[in-house]
């Protein structure tokens, strides 16, 4: 003999739904103070699990597996991690003393200096690029026997300087973490809910760092992206080397 299936009734169907949203609606009036304190609390555990995790790295230096790239006139590749630390501040919101914000701030290198060739009409251009992606550099010009300027020369410091910040929404409750400098010279804004920002995802956050995997990317909605408008230099680009 079949077994007998259960189909629920209406009535059951429509209290598993109303059952549903009153959890629903439970979570979305938690009061204010708490959702305040909770945040709070989360970027706090952020920034020490951070400050811990940027004390390992500079002792490890691992390679970094990204690279930076100014195309068509500069590449750092495979740099390795210098340095780096986490810094915070708090603000009074709500009369509350809350953190306004979590930091982090490290730097990549490689040992050598990159040196490359200008035409004199693409100098210019070039300087601004290298200062827009906060790339240290210095600039002198390579004269002929008639003290014509011939090249524009840049003796640039293979380094590059991240960083990362957490900035919390309490209105919204929200936090948008934006990356500078991660895997490229841009800047990226994810948008988290508080509960997405846990320490999975800031395992994750590390190994994007370190160009392991970019699954911190497809954690949050990306909130907004910027990229550096520049207008390309005008000239041939020889790299000496």
């Amino acid at each position: 003999m079949a077994e007998s299936t259960h189909n629920p009734s209406l009535l059951d169907r429509l209290r598993e739904q109303s059952d549903a949203m009153r959890d629903q609606d439970a979570v979305k009036r938690k009061p204010l103070e708490e959702a305040l304190d909770d945040i709070d609390r989360l970027l706090w555990k952020a920034f020490k699990w951070l400050d811990e995790a940027l004390g390992h790295l500079e002792v490890i230096r691992p390679q970094v597996v990204h690279e930076f790239r100014l195309p068509p006139l500069l590449t750092i590749a495979l740099p390795r991690y210098e340095k780096g630390f986490v810094s915070y501040r708090r603000k009074a919101y709500g009369g509350r003393d809350l953190l306004e914000h979590v930091e982090v701030f490290y730097r990549m290198t490689q040992d050598a200096p990159i040196v490359i060739k200008v035409q004199p009409g693409a100098a210019t251009a070039f300087d601004e690029k290298l200062r827009a992606a906060q790339v240290s550099f210095q600039y002198h010009t390579e004269h002929d026997d008639a003290r014509v300027v011939r090249h524009g020369i840049f003796t640039i410091t293979p380094a590059v300087t991240a960083s990362i910040s957490l900035v919390p929404d309490y209105r919204r409750q929200v936090i948008e973490v934006t990356l500078r400098n991660v895997d490229r010279f841009e800047s990226v804004i994810l948008e988290f809910t508080p509960d997405k920002l846990d320490e999975s995802a800031l395992e994750d956050l590390v190994r994007f760092i370190l160009g392991e995997a970019n699954t911190f990317l497809r954690r949050a909605p990306l909130a907004g992206m910027t990229r550096s408008r520049m207008p390309e230099p005008r000239g041939a680009l020889q790299v000496a080397g």
